[in-house]
């Protein structure tokens, strides 16, 4: 049902209430959040709700020299994003353990900080640690290298920033750094010992944590005291890496929407229990994060399971009847983006438009110039492309960003570098009153249009490399980007392989099977010993056991190989239903 393109129309989105400043077109709404880019903030992951996008002006191009307003160091790294209140930004690191690869250190010494920032000059407003709660998992396998131990991103009210620390727990401060209060929400580990990565929301008076690998919970917290009003705990949070998101249905009702492990859940962000739910993906894992507007939740899971837009409202099962389309795209780690009625992705070094209408793919460009001229460094990229201006900015791990017109043709602008270190960078930018704020490992910077004569690509001056290209391609729309020996990479110090991704970006015809000719190369040699029925022909099964065994053999600690992998969990995690809870027949249900 969910394996190819399903268009239902005439199942347009509610148009309740929606703010004058939002784009409508058709039934897709990408609001574009604030009245001016002067009161512009970003109060979370993404900006508000999620959204990614903002008006501001930002510039094409930059250099480390130009269009650089501030540096600021930081004490240790981290793979969160900063988010922005008026004249302040707050982002999230570690230090005192896994700083570097091969020198550990004491995971006792192991420590968050929280950081002010004054997003004019850069300069320093005030820090605070708060100690690790052990054990903590260590710096090992392929999980917690890839990303360390500060992965979720702020949040605030305009008033107070809440932090989440993972086993740490959640910690609030006003914004002068005055401590509110600390709470934990679990201690457990995920079965792969991955780590969490989902970041904090605000509704109402709730902070609204999903703590999926802490205790397979999703829990609501008063935000003045930090007290649980709700909490829901589930086995289907496992594997998911995402935010949630708010889907405003009406003037009477907003759904919390998640996207989890082969499914789309929709709960009443004021219990949180489950009204709706639907089948939506082939992932077992969702590293990226729902993107919603008008009325609609949009989806894109990774390890090639699809992607996916349901309308928001209903109640229970709402496969059959709120499903509007199913695609074949997927978004890797980062996130997608909307704008006017379209949907932009980037992964494997291609950026990919689809029509949010429908589900179908417009166009795809490659992500051509700067240090990964073959277009990204594919599974390495963990930021999620943001929008200002009419134009995509996109990011990759090595500080290089792309920039990219949407208006009319599209097609890439420039592709700017930040520095020359070897500095990596994990998080999404963050925009706000014309600048956008960018972090590393070591740093945070800052951009926005000092010089107004910076040329185009100015940053390939840096580069000794004469062959990489300056400008954008076209690419076959059956091309999505993959090619062999870019199939598993580092990041972070860790290596990220996906199988089925990998498959289906060789099944060229989509049959679900790889023949000589999709196989080509060294994995030729898998139809000797894989093909069981002697058919000539790789299934999707006979290539995932395939990539097990050979994951298994060379990274021993991953979760394929794991005989013990739920040894962390309680006892308790055993009673816990597969959603947080079955919906019951509702008067609120639309």
């Amino acid at each position: 049902m969910f394996s190819n393109l399903v268009q239902r129309r005439g199942q347009s989105a509610r148009r309740c209430g929606l703010p004058s400043w939002c784009f409508v077109v058709g039934s897709i709404v990408f609001g574009i959040h604030s009245l001016s880019a002067e009161e512009d903030d970003w109060p979370r992951f993404r900006g508000t709700n999620g959204g990614g996008a903002s008006r501001s002006e930002l510039p094409v191009s930059w250099t480390p020299s130009r269009n650089v307003a501030w540096r600021t160091p930081l004490p240790g790294p981290g793979v969160s994003s900063p988010i922005v209140v008026r004249d302040r930004l707050f982002v999230t690191c570690y230090s005192g353990y896994g700083m570097k690869k091969g020198e550990l250190g004491d995971i006792e010494l192991l420590k968050r900080h929280l950081l002010c920032l004054d997003t004019v000059t850069g300069a320093m407003i005030w820090e605070r640690t708060v100690a690790a709660i052990q054990p903590e998992d260590s710096f090992s396998g392929i999980g917690i290298p890839a990303h360390g131990y500060a992965s979720h991103t702020p949040t605030s009210d305009g008033k107070h920033v809440y932090a989440f620390f993972g086993k740490s727990g959640v910690v609030a401060y006003d914004l002068n750094g005055n401590p509110l209060w600390q709470t934990s929400v679990g201690t457990e580990s995920d079965p792969w010992k991955w780590g969490s990565s989902s970041s904090p929301i605000l509704y109402e008076d709730l902070v609204i944590v999903t703590a999926s690998a802490e205790s397979q919970a999703i829990i609501g917290l008063d935000k003045h005291s930090g007290k649980q009003v709700w909490r829901q705990e589930a086995v289907g949070l496992d594997g998911m890496w995402g935010t949630p998101a708010l889907a405003k249905v009406d003037d009477q009702r907003t759904d919390l929407v998640l996207s989890v492990p082969k499914e789309i859940w929709g709960l009443d962000p004021t219990n949180g229990n489950l009204r709706w739910y639907c089948q939506a993906t082939k992932a077992e894992q969702v590293h990226s994060s729902p993107l919603t507007g008008g009325g609609l939740v949009f989806a894109f899971t990774g390890r090639g399971g699809g992607s996916v837009a349901v309308r928001a409202g209903g109640i229970g099962d709402v496969s059959p009847s709120h499903v509007i389309w199913s695609g074949p795209d997927s978004a890797r780690f980062g996130s997608p983006v909307g704008y006017r009625s379209n949907l932009y992705l980037v992964g494997n070094g291609i950026l990919t438009t689809i029509n949010g209408r429908t589900g179908k793919r417009v166009s795809q460009l490659r992500l051509t110039g700067g240090r990964a001229s073959s277009g990204g460094s594919g599974t390495a990229d963990f930021a999620s492309p943001v929008i200002a201006g009419g134009k995509l900015y996109y990011t990759l791990s090595t500080g290089d960003t792309y920039v990219f017109e949407l208006e009319g043709d599209l097609k890439q602008l420039s592709v700017n570098v930040l520095t020359m270190d070897s500095e990596r960078f994990g998080g999404s930018p963050a925009i706000s009153r014309n600048r956008m704020f960018v972090r590393s490992d070591k740093a945070i910077y800052c951009i926005t249009q000092m010089e107004s004569d910076v040329p185009s690509n100015a940053s390939l001056a840096l580069f000794t490399d004469t062959s990489l290209k300056p400008a954008g391609e076209s690419v076959d729309l059956a091309d999505n980007g993959s090619s062999p020996g870019n199939e598993a990479s580092a990041s972070f110090g860790a290596v990220a392989f996906d199988p089925v991704s990998i498959f289906n970006s060789r099944d060229r015809n989509q049959d679900g099977f790889l023949d000589r000719s999709e196989l080509r190369g060294d994995l030729l040699d898998i139809l000797t010993t894989r093909d069981k029925n002697d058919d000539q022909l790789l299934s999707l099964q006979e290539f995932r056991d395939y990539s097990r065994d050979v994951f298994a053999a060379n990274f021993p600690e991953s979760p394929s190989s794991s005989s013990n992998v739920n040894s962390t969990r309680t006892t308790r995690a055993d009673q816990r239903p597969a959603r947080p809870q079955r919906p019951m027949p509702s008067d609120d249900s639309h």
